[in-house]
């Protein structure tokens, strides 16, 4: 997110500022849009190490039913292979849904 916030040129704030916005007015329609890529580029590391600590949910927190915990618990105590399969397809699923979503906006740019 920082490396966007540095990319905006200092030419388009004063810009704004002589046009006679005022700082939330510049904030809104200048610095926010142009800083969304590197806000989704920060967004992907974030929900990918929340995915992962899900996972090892089972090993680290208090217990409860998690991605993690339940693949653990089918695979392992029981030996429900498909089931387990069916649980860890989940989080890829929906990190692929993220990612081609947050590519549309133009993250992988801002990279």
């Amino acid at each position: 997110m920082q490396a966007s916030l540095e990319r905006l040129p200092p030419s388009l704030l004063q810009a704004s500022a002589d046009l006679g916005a005022k700082p939330r007015q510049t904030f809104m329609q200048v610095i926010l849009p142009l800083s969304i890529p590197g806000i989704a580029a920060g967004s992907i590391f974030t929900f990918s190490l929340t995915l992962v600590t899900s996972s090892c949910r089972n090993w680290s927190g208090p217990p409860g039913y998690f991605v993690g915990s339940m693949v653990y618990a089918q695979q392992g105590a029981i030996g429900n292979m498909p089931m387990a399969a069916a649980f860890t397809l989940v989080p890829i699923v929906l990190i692929a849904i993220y990612l081609s979503i947050v590519k549309r906006l133009g993250a992988f740019d801002a990279l």
